[in-house]
């Protein structure tokens, strides 16, 4: 039996319930279009979405949520998480792009939306461009009810990546950039790049 990659909640189970579900991994990985399936799919079912992003995100587009293949949705550019609880007016779900450029506010924001019975969606990288934990994707991971983790394409060696490479010397924690910039990456590549930068 081939399994689908992307595991979805049972969502007559939870009618009157609220929950949250992240989709995490490394640039390249397909969150973003995992996220915006997941919405295109709710749409379709007749229930009112709302996105939102990070305002700080701006590579492809400024409103937009747009993924690495060009697919693309509306969304509400935001400073702060906090503002989500003021602008999901009546939706039953909401998501969430680019996780890892918020601040840790955005716990607190999702546990919020899913008492008030909201699915909650969130797609962001798990790991920086060092292989440590980012912002507040891991501790969204922790209290979610569903987590999917996604896998690019190592560029070295083919396997799976789980890391994302950052090609230039460049110590901000947060910088925006592309395949010019990053590179997925398998846990030995990354290691074996890192210690050809230091």
């Amino acid at each position: 039996m081939i399994e689908d990659m992307f595991i979805e909640p049972r969502y007559h189970l939870h009618r009157r319930k609220g929950w949250i579900e992240v989709v995490c991994g490394s640039m390249f990985s397909g969150k973003t279009e995992e996220l915006i399936r997941r919405v295109k799919r709710a749409e379709i079912a007749g229930q009112k979405v709302e996105i939102f992003k990070p305002s700080v995100d701006t590579r492809y587009h400024e409103i937009e949520v747009t993924s690495h293949n060009e697919n693309r949705i509306p969304s509400t550019p935001v400073t702060s998480p906090l503002n989500i609880l003021l602008m999901v007016n009546e939706a039953t779900v909401v998501g969430i792009d680019e996780a890892q450029f918020f601040d840790e506010s955005l716990v607190y924001v999702c546990e919020q939306l899913a008492r008030k019975g909201i699915r909650v969606m969130v797609a962001g990288l798990d790991m920086d461009y060092l292989g440590k934990p980012f912002g507040p994707v891991p501790m969204l991971m922790a209290v979610a009810e569903y987590v999917t983790k996604v896998h690019a394409i190592c560029v070295n060696c083919g396997d799976l990546a789980t890391h994302s490479f950052r090609k230039v010397s460049n110590s901000s924690l947060i910088m925006l950039g592309e395949k010019d910039t990053y590179e997925a990456r398998c846990r030995y590549c990354f290691q074996e790049g890192m210690s050809e930068l230091a």
